[in-house]
C-alpha cells in the first residue's frame, strides 16, 4: 500500500521525472494534468493479457488507470484522483506498465 496523501507533482519533480516517460511514447494531455500513452500487441490475447498484469498491479497499488481497449490496442490515460492530477504514483504506475509492455514484445 501506499503511505500518505499523494501530492501533485512540482515543476521541479516534471523535469525530473516525465522526460524518461516522455522517451517511450508517454504524452501529457492537453487541457489535464493527466499522461497518456497507446499500447499495439499482435493480437487481442496479448493486450488482454497486458491488460491483466496491470489491473493485477493496479489493485496492489489501490490506483487504477483509466483506459480503452480495442482488439490489439489499449489506450492508457494515468492521473491521481487524490490530488486532480499527476503524482508520483503515475510515474510508478507508469514505469511498470512500461516493463509489462515489453515482456510481451
Amino acid at each position: 500500500m501506499l503511505a500518505g496523501k499523494a501530492h501533485r507533482l512540482s515543476a521541479e519533480e516534471r523535469e525530473q521525472l516525465l522526460p524518461n516517460l516522455r522517451a517511450v511514447g508517454w504524452n501529457e494531455v492537453d487541457g489535464r494534468d493527466a499522461i497518456f500513452k497507446e499500447f499495439h500487441f499482435k493480437d487481442f490475447n496479448r493486450a488482454f493479457g497486458f491488460m491483466t498484469r496491470v489491473a493485477l498491479q493496479a489493485e496492489k497499488l489501490d490506483h487504477h488507470p483509466e483506459w480503452f481497449n480495442v482488439y490489439n490496442k489499449v489506450h492508457i490515460t494515468l492521473s491521481t484522483h487524490e490530488c486532480a492530477g499527476l503524482s508520483e504514483r503515475d510515474i510508478n504506475l507508469a514505469t511498470f506498465i512500461e516493463q509489462v509492455a515489453a515482456s510481451l514484445s
